[in-house]
């Protein structure tokens, strides 16, 4: 982080739910606490996310299918292509989902190690990625205690708040501070 020819990004992949998040309600104690019922689908969408630890520029791919080899090899070159404009290295931290270490995209990541670096986080240590505050603050803003009565309405609030933060943000770079 002290390094200015290093740029530190996090990434971490997350699953939007389109049925929301529970609420909480005063309920007189004479009265029997009401059942609510979750919309009936399990549909969710995700993305794949990184967010840039000096300025708190971010960057998303929304990821129609799976987290694999595959979906995480495109979301990298992606990255590889927006993170690297500038004269620094960049070092990735991401966690060590076996995906992330796929034979699939181990030549490219060897031939652009120079430039373009994933740093792995420990095992079952998913409190040391700084994204995850960022994911935990999406669903306090976008979807917390609203109802989504179909899955494009989760996508357009998620992403409008995606959207705001792909320049760079003062909060994102001080939730994300690790310093």
């Amino acid at each position: 982080m002290a390094d200015p020819n290093v740029d530190l990004w996090a990434t971490d992949e997350v699953h939007f739910q389109q049925h929301g998040s529970r609420c909480q309600m005063w309920i007189p104690p004479e009265t029997k606490d009401p059942i609510l019922l979750h919309h009936p689908t399990r549909r969710g969408v995700g993305y794949f996310g990184a967010v840039r630890l000096r300025d708190g520029k971010f960057f998303f791919h929304r990821e129609t299918d799976k987290f694999n080899g595959a979906t995480f090899f495109v979301f990298l070159k992606a990255l590889y292509r927006t993170s690297t404009t500038g004269p620094r290295r960049v070092v990735v931290i991401t966690d060590n989902a076996r995906y992330h270490h796929a034979r699939l995209h181990r030549n490219w990541r060897e031939e652009h190690a120079d430039r373009f670096v994933l740093d792995y986080l420990p095992p079952y240590s998913p409190d040391l990625n700084p994204i995850e505050r960022v994911c935990k603050l999406t669903r306090r803003k976008c979807l917390h205690n609203r109802y989504f009565p179909v899955l494009s309405e989760v996508v357009n609030s998620v992403e409008a708040q995606f959207t705001q933060w792909v320049r760079g943000n003062i909060t994102l770079r001080r939730l994300c501070a690790i310093t």
